[in-house]
């Protein structure tokens, strides 16, 4: 059976009524953590995370503070985007979706990040090469910024095949129940 982990994050400008950003875990297709700009606290959604979560007694203090900081720059984000396809106002989104997958009989893992804007792809990692892929022209500078920094680059790779791999076990065994019943 293939398992997955995957965080959403969401940036919008200009939604009536929806909050700036959002982050949601999902384990599975099964959500897991969810995190809003209104709240501004992770929380958790399935009681078995709260027992994956018990190994690191700060692990909400953590998620919420690694929420928070990446609800500042995916504002950033979004300014910067709207430059590079000059655009002004109005409603934008710009996305982020990364995560693993693992095989629990056959051993193999897949790692993914990527980004999007206003619905279309904007830039995504290369897992194999450690550099950025950019789709659009408006998304060459930013790989080109990204991909000249080898250290941050190595540490995503570290965190796709290793840290989230573990994460994932975790969140599996602690949450059979909770999984299974979506199966």
């Amino acid at each position: 059976v293939t398992h997955s982990l995957k965080y959403f994050y969401t940036a919008s400008s200009e939604v009536p009524n929806f909050p700036e950003f959002v982050v949601v875990s999902m384990v599975d297709g099964v959500q897991m953590v969810h995190y809003d700009s209104n709240s501004q606290r992770a929380v958790p959604k399935q009681d078995c995370i709260n027992k994956a979560a018990e190994a690191l007694p700060q692990y909400w203090d953590i998620e919420t503070g690694k929420f928070l900081g990446s609800h500042q720059s995916f504002k950033a984000n979004i300014d910067i985007c709207k430059q590079r396809f000059n655009q002004s106002g109005g409603v934008h989104v710009f996305q982020k979706m990364y995560g693993c997958e693992w095989d629990d009989e056959a051993g193999a893992t897949e790692g993914l990040t990527q980004y999007g804007y206003d619905g279309e792809d904007f830039i995504a990692f290369d897992l194999k090469t450690k550099s950025w892929i950019a789709p659009t022209p408006q998304s060459l500078i930013t790989k080109l910024k990204w991909d000249s920094d080898t250290a941050y680059n190595e540490q995503e790779k570290n965190y796709l095949t290793q840290i989230c791999i573990e994460w994932l076990k975790k969140y599996v065994d602690y949450g059979k129940s909770t999984l299974m019943r979506t199966v």
